[in-house]
């Protein structure tokens, strides 16, 4: 339902040595939207995400997703929620093909049960066309469909940010976290990516909550977003709001923000 809560996080805490990473943070994502999460570099978000994900476990807080607490799950328990993310630096399986690298996520395949192969290769054969089927039709619906058969650790940034995606559709995620989805991804790469995202949202249903540094792409695909600061949620609003919110342009641009202000 349009409104509704999908993610929930409530008073994050994190902790490195002496460093708080995250301190306090709340922070909400409701379903069938694209919101934004921006702060300047080292304000805790890819933390963030590290810590919904199950990749970190927060010192306090809680995460919700759809209602149920999800706080230290591991990260595949939380992947078999149909809470998928995507990292700054792609993790493909480098030696293995673009086809191969998507046909690997799909859970409880029963080609993984050395009892399947042996006493019923027809169930096994008949269930890897059928994901071999689902990836090329997810490979089409991204543009790969091209490079099924080149190794995946041959492809371009822009093509491997594409591949995390699609890895990620092959779960039938509700929400995909994106870290940094445009990140050394050329323009034209870049625009098939956008119109991706928003198909996946406005088509399908798929809820994001992404990370992004290129301001253009998040005030054009956005809405709302979410500023964090030093560990902690500062701002949220649509783009126009938090493109003239004073709090967000002193924390991005700090003392040369003050001194602009009162020469003004």
């Amino acid at each position: 339902m349009p409104g509704e809560i999908l993610l929930e996080v409530r008073d994050l805490v994190k902790d490195f040595g002496g460093l708080r990473a995250v301190n306090k943070c709340s922070l909400s994502v409701q379903r069938g939207t694209i919101t934004g999460l921006i702060g300047p570099n080292g304000a805790g978000k890819t933390t963030l995400f590290n810590l919904v994900t199950g990749f970190h476990r927060p010192d306090s807080g809680q995460v919700f997703f759809r209602g149920e607490e999800i706080t230290g799950l591991a990260p595949y328990r939380v992947f078999h929620k149909k809470l998928c993310r995507t990292f700054q630096i792609p993790r493909e399986f480098k030696q293995m093909t673009v086809l191969e690298n998507l046909m690997l996520v799909p859970a409880g395949q029963r080609g993984e049960n050395l009892l399947y192969p042996w006493f019923l290769p027809k169930i096994v054969r008949r269930q890897e066309q059928e994901i071999r089927e689902k990836a090329l039709s997810v490979l089409e619906f991204v543009n790969l469909i091209h490079l099924e058969d080149e190794y995946a650790g041959n492809l371009s940034g822009g093509q491997k940010k594409l591949l995390e995606l699609a890895r990620t559709l092959m779960a039938d995620p509700e929400m995909v976290l994106l870290d940094e989805p445009g990140a050394g991804v050329n323009p034209t790469l870049m625009k098939q990516l956008v119109a991706n995202i928003e198909k996946l949202c406005y088509e399908r249903g798929v809820t994001f909550l992404l990370i992004e540094h290129d301001m253009d792409l998040v005030m054009s695909l956005c809405s709302p977003v979410i500023v964090m600061s030093n560990g902690e949620k500062l701002a949220e609003g649509s783009p126009q709001e938090i493109q003239h919110n004073e709090r967000v342009l002193e924390a991005y641009l700090g003392s040369q923000y003050r001194r602009a202000v009162v020469q003004e």
